[in-house]
């Protein structure tokens, strides 16, 4: 497995200057830096470009994340918005293949984060996401991007909610390159068993990302990093796994996330450093040692 982080570990705002990002997780002893698709919309060619030479430079990959406003929902029953999705997810692909970025994530067959105060139509949506997607998948696959779903919790999404729910989905799009992306954030509130879960994803198992119950890093929590691992292990995921901790509130990644408090504990930028390391190597840990004790891991120890 290769190991990750989101970048909006350090950011308040959704953009950033990934190429300091790219700099900074290559000394932290990362393998990944993924970024949002929200700062590479506006980007053009000659940035892709250096963005594209500084991750190659740094030996680091690259994945992507998004969750797309309501004008970009693939779900919906307007013909106008899934016309405008299409062709957003068009641009996009073909800037990831420009910039060989493998992995796409997210709430990107809907809409994110839900507005609860608009009629939800889960069937309907479901049948016109699966169509979209269906298209968008092979759009995807031509650009040599795996297309990963992203299970949310029921505070940020209504159509995929479970792995159960996503693998269904999946099956029904039929498309070689879409797949299931799991969140131990969003496990933890909705499924019965993180570890089955896992299991039931199986080899449509695409992107993973681990954040504890509290949004903070792997170990700084109460979630079972050690079963998580060893289920992992036993469908034999070999692709990313990326952190997304978020602990900074304040500007509109602390509005969208709901973070209301300073989860850092008023960490500065050098202990922030410090604690991705430190969550990274717990990471490499418990996710390969097959001895490793249960309790400790658990403690983050």
């Amino acid at each position: 497995m290769k190991y990750g982080i989101y970048f909006a570990y350090w950011e308040q705002e959704w953009t950033a200057d990934y190429k300091k990002y790219i700099r900074k997780v290559k000394k932290l002893g990362f393998d990944i830096l993924e970024v949002s698709c929200a700062a590479l919309v506006k980007m053009e060619r000659e940035e892709l470009y250096a963005l594209k030479k500084e991750a190659e430079d740094q030996g680091i990959i690259l994945t992507a994340g998004y969750g797309p406003t309501a004008y970009e929902n693939l779900g919906s029953s307007e013909e106008g918005i899934v016309k405008k999705a299409i062709t957003f997810y068009t641009d996009i692909l073909k800037k990831l293949e420009f910039l060989t970025i493998h992995t796409l994530g997210g709430g990107i067959y809907s809409y994110w984060p839900v507005d609860y105060s608009k009629p939800v139509d889960k069937q309907g949506d479901w049948e016109r996401s699966v169509k979209n997607v269906r298209t968008v998948g092979r759009l995807a696959k031509e650009c040599g991007v795996e297309y990963c779903l992203e299970v949310l919790n029921r505070f940020e999404g209504y159509l995929l909610n479970t792995c159960a729910e996503a693998r269904e989905f999946v099956t029904q799009v039929d498309v070689p390159s879409v797949k299931i992306m799991l969140d131990t954030f969003h496990m933890n509130i909705e499924e019965d068993s993180i570890t089955e879960a896992i299991l039931l994803a199986g080899d449509l198992l695409g992107h993973f990302h681990a954040g504890e119950n509290n949004r903070r890093l792997p170990g700084k929590g109460n979630l079972p990093w050690y079963e998580i691992g060893a289920a992992l292990r036993t469908i034999g995921y070999s692709k990313n796994v990326v952190m997304e901790p978020f602990v900074r509130s304040g500007g509109q990644v602390g509005s969208d996330i709901k973070v209301w408090r300073d989860l850092s504990q008023g960490a500065t930028e050098e202990q922030l450093d410090e604690d991705a390391r430190n969550s990274a190597a717990f990471l490499r840990y418990v996710f390969h040692d097959n001895t490793v004790h249960q309790d400790c891991c658990r403690k983050g120890e």
